[in-house]
């Protein structure tokens, strides 16, 4: 499907191009900015895994897992080949993979991504600094 730019004057169509042919990789590229910017193509997604595998007999791993603002398990898979590599396959094969992840496991999962990114704790609280915390 083409792609337009309209200006004042115009409408021109913006020439196709390919993830290969600008030079863009998978995971090097895509995936690195999309953990970071998860929202451009899943809005109120948080990422909590990146290459998750914690799967038994399976070397398989999802691009980037997350969970939406419902609850929802979300998998990433990206792709750059232009048919997908038999994509409908692979997501039946996640979903049935991350249809028993509990909210415990799913916790466990971002905290161990977010200590491998260098970020607090997801089973700490956060706190502003400065704040008292009283037990009653």
């Amino acid at each position: 499907m083409p792609i337009f730019e309209i200006t004042n004057d115009e409408i021109r169509k913006i020439p196709e191009t390919s993830f290969s042919a600008a030079g863009i990789r998978e995971r090097g590229d895509l995936q690195r900015l999309l953990r970071n910017q998860i929202d451009v193509i899943s809005p109120d997604t948080l990422v909590i895994a990146e290459e998750f595998g914690e799967w038994e007999d399976s070397k398989r791993r999802i691009d980037l897992l997350g969970i939406d603002r419902d609850g929802n398990i979300v998998v990433i898979e990206l792709k750059r080949t232009e048919d997908g590599g038999h994509m409908e396959l692979q997501a039946i094969r996640y979903a049935a993979m991350v249809s028993n992840l509990t909210f415990d496991k799913a916790v466990s999962i971002f905290d161990g991504y977010l200590k491998r990114t260098g970020s607090e704790s997801a089973q700490e609280p956060h706190r502003p600094t400065g704040e008292v915390v009283r037990s009653s």
